[in-house]
């Protein structure tokens, strides 16, 4: 935590951050409830003078680390959003994901977080795992809508290289039909898709940041940050990020990294792309699949409301 304060106070300086211009903060991409408020103290303290009035600050929580003393903890400091890694609530499927809470603990910990005072309650599911069923899902759709929750988040499985689940790579089990059924249930709770994986009557500000390809400080071992053309890749090894948490490898953008990326990242979201992106051919290509009905042009930008498509339009757009 020290490490993590040292580099924000040199981010800070290199963003040249000015007051009230940060918009939003995300605490999260490991267990932040591990972590005692107490050891956020200091971080708060420095990032209060940059943060505006309405700026939507969020925490990951595990629903088995999420004591009630953790999240009021957090409320103090000015946590105002708290997104839970419930996965599912059926026991069997989160001991196979090797979770480490049950429902029970996971449908305490976000009453308690509605309780202490948060109006913006998220709670990440997993699906596309072997041994779904249409009934499971439903199951767990229907938990998550009796809680007092405005987002859900809704994750394919993907098995990720030198993870527990590597040499399991049969429990990911993707199929189109089960995910467009999944995705109709959760808007079927007036609960609007806007983007592949996030849905709500809220949606959050810091994830929309991404999408609009905002600048963007990334603190941590791990974190990765963007200001114009670089990006910054914080050490992901944590004993050498504490060690010296200002070795901070850059990469420079190419012009066509940056279009390429602003392609994917519209379409799989509600921000669209702009048009102006486009070059001449790209540009036919994009009426075309207006015509087809693929894509809606409104306003400059071309939309894709068809989010599980968003990839192949992308390529073939830009191929």
């Amino acid at each position: 935590m020290q490490a993590l304060l040292k580099q924000l106070q040199h981010e800070l300086v290199r963003y040249k951050a000015e007051k009230n211009s940060i918009e939003t903060v995300f605490i999260g991409g490991g267990t932040p409830s591990t972590v005692p408020p107490k050891l956020y103290e200091p971080i708060f303290k420095l990032l209060k003078p940059y943060l505006q009035e309405a700026s939507e600050i969020t925490s990951e929580a595990n629903p088995n680390s999420a004591t009630d003393e953790w999240l009021q903890g957090m409320y103090n400091l000015g946590v105002n959003r708290i997104s839970f890694g419930v996965q599912s609530f059926n026991e069997t499927k989160l001991k196979t994901l090797n979770r480490a809470h049950n429902p029970q603990m996971a449908i305490k910990a976000v009453n308690t977080a509605h309780n202490i005072g948060f109006k913006n309650l998220s709670i990440d599911l997993i699906y596309a795992t072997l041994g779904d069923t249409k009934e499971l899902l439903e199951y767990d759709i229907a938990t998550a809508f009796s809680l007092p929750i405005n987002h859900l988040s809704a994750y394919a499985l993907t098995i990720e290289e030198g993870t527990a689940f590597e040499s399991k790579k049969e429990m990911a089990k993707e199929e189109l039909e089960l995910t467009e059924w999944l995705f109709k249930k959760i808007k079927a709770h007036s609960f609007e898709q806007y983007e592949i994986s996030n849905f709500g009557t809220y949606h959050s500000e810091h994830n929309k940041g991404y999408w609009l390809y905002k600048d963007y400080i990334g603190v941590g071992a791990g974190a990765v940050g963007k200001r114009d053309t670089l990006r910054f890749y914080p050490n992901p090894i944590i004993e050498n990020y504490i060690q010296n948490p200002l070795d901070i490898p850059t990469e420079k953008l190419s012009y066509e990294d940056i279009k390429i990326e602003k392609v994917f990242l519209g379409f799989r979201s509600c921000i669209g792309v702009s048009a102006e992106l486009l070059n001449k051919e790209e540009l036919q290509r994009a009426q075309l699949l207006c015509d087809e009905k693929k894509l809606t042009y409104s306003a400059g930008s071309f939309y894709n409301e068809n989010y599980l498509l968003a990839d192949e339009i992308a390529l073939y757009l830009t191929s």
